[in-house]
């Protein structure tokens, strides 16, 4: 993988359902809604200063979001930021930078 490129689609892995979970009050704070299914389907990776995870995520019925999330620098010590978000998207939407 070349620096600053995202990476291929992989399955979700119980790391990525983590990643996630952590960031899923930060979503449904910017949403107002509260989502009972929060299931990780696949995700890309990309390093820039730090990580950005592109994670798609089941939220239910026949209804997806596509999460990035920011993950700094070990030294930094900061948590886990979602950037950016896209919902109404669908189980077939490739995830892509956003």
């Amino acid at each position: 993988m070349m620096c600053g490129a995202s990476s291929a689609s992989q399955p979700a892995t119980a790391e990525t359902q983590q990643i996630a979970d952590q960031v899923k009050a930060q979503l449904e704070e910017k949403e107002n809604k509260k989502f009972p299914v929060f299931s990780a389907v696949e995700f890309k990776h990309q390093v820039v200063a730090g990580m950005n995870f592109f994670i798609k995520v089941h939220v239910g019925d026949d209804h997806f979001v596509h999460l990035r999330v920011f993950q700094s620098l070990p030294h930094e010590n900061k948590p886990l930021s979602l950037s950016s978000y896209q919902i109404n998207k669908s189980k077939d939407d490739e995830l892509t930078y956003f």
